[in-house]
C-alpha cells in the first residue's frame, strides 16, 4: 500500500484512492498512520472560536441571489 502525504495529494491521486479494496490490515494500518501523524496543531484549529458571517448578511445575499434569479426567469 502506497501512503501518501497531504501536501503531495493532488486531484488525480485522490480520484484514484480506493479505500473499500483495503484489507481490514491496510485499514488499521492507515487509521494509525492518520491518528499519529495528528498533531495539537491539528487540533487547535478545531477548538478556536469561529465568529462566522452574521445571519442578517447571509439572508441578505440569498435574498438579492433569489431576485436576480427570478428577474432571469421572467425574461
Amino acid at each position: 500500500m502506497k501512503i501518501h502525504r497531504p501536501e503531495d495529494l493532488t486531484p488525480e491521486i485522490i480520484a484514484s484512492l480506493r479505500y473499500d479494496e483495503l484489507s481490514p490490515e491496510e485499514l488499521k494500518e492507515v487509521y494509525a498512520l492518520a491518528r499519529a501523524a495528528f498533531t495539537a496543531e491539528d487540533l487547535q484549529r478545531y477548538t478556536e472560536v469561529d465568529e462566522g458571517v452574521p445571519a442578517e448578511d447571509v439572508l441578505r445575499e440569498m435574498e438579492e441571489a433569489q431576485k436576480g434569479f427570478d428577474a432571469q426567469r421572467s425574461k
